[in-house]
């Protein structure tokens, strides 16, 4: 595995990766009509292009280095509040699932919070979401939950999680 710092001409790749991974992991969570809103607000040429002229916020490309596919994508902004780095995305296309894709993008995060000087990581799952558990083996815990109103009558409905750097 690989990850592979992403720019503005991989934007097309990342929505890719976040519909096929959005389709399979909200399909029965969320409604067709909110996952089409989310991903038209979320994941335009025009959000992504802001995040990644911010300074702290960073998308990295998961490559299998097997086959050379791209299997997902990481997204993360150091200094969100105060001295917590906030993991804002973090999606496996379904077929990479259950290959250690995961677990050594969030060991990747580990590192770059760790030299970021931010002591903690944030994260927002979905109360239905089943990654909660693989956070939950990974070290993240809950500290929260809030319900989140996100336009056009939509609402997100999550716990709030985090994890501890020993620096």
């Amino acid at each position: 595995m690989k990850l592979v710092e992403a720019t503005e001409k991989d934007i097309p790749l990342i929505q890719d990766l976040a519909r096929r991974s959005w389709e399979n992991a909200y399909a029965e969570i969320l409604s067709n009509e909110q996952m089409e809103y989310m991903l038209s607000e979320m994941y335009s040429e025009a959000e992504i292009g802001g995040h990644l002229q911010h300074p702290d916020y960073h998308y990295y490309l998961i490559r299998d280095e097997n086959n050379g596919s791209f299997e997902g994508f990481i997204g993360y902004q150091h200094h969100y509040e105060g001295s917590s780095t906030k993991l804002h995305r973090i999606y496996l296309v379904p077929e990479s699932k259950g290959k250690g894709f995961g677990k050594g993008a969030l060991e990747f995060l580990h590192q770059k919070v760790s030299e970021s000087g931010d002591g903690r990581i944030i994260l927002n799952v979905n109360k239905h979401n089943a990654a909660r558990n693989f956070y939950e083996s990974q070290g993240y815990r809950v500290y929260d939950e809030g319900t989140f109103d996100i336009g056009n009558g939509f609402v997100m409905d999550d716990y709030l999680m985090e994890f501890l750097i020993h620096n």
